[in-house]
């Protein structure tokens, strides 16, 4: 497993939602089953996680396909995901946190 750390772009997507809704992106060297990221909640006035909803880009922004996010843990806001899918790809992490 190769922790990454903070690199995804990140884009909080509906402020007003009454949850944040952030979107998260990994770089297309992401490797699915064996990669991780770190995403800061607290940079978005979040501690805690509602739910995940991942998918997998073959090519970038065009070929869609689910896979399964893996929450490594959750510690003072910073939440470690990964994916269960295997292969090096775009992944995007829809993050519902409150």
């Amino acid at each position: 497993m190769t922790a990454l750390g903070d690199v995804c772009t990140i884009k909080e997507v509906a402020p007003n939602a009454g949850v944040k809704v952030i979107l998260a992106s990994t770089p297309a060297t992401f490797i699915g089953g064996t990669d991780t990221v770190a995403i800061d909640l607290t940079k978005y006035g979040a501690r805690y996680v509602h739910s995940v909803h991942t998918c997998s880009q073959t090519t970038t922004g065009e070929v869609i396909a689910v896979a399964t996010a893996t929450v490594a843990s959750n510690t003072a806001g910073v939440i470690v995901l990964g994916t269960s899918a295997a292969g090096t790809n775009v992944y995007a992490f829809v993050i519902y946190a409150y």
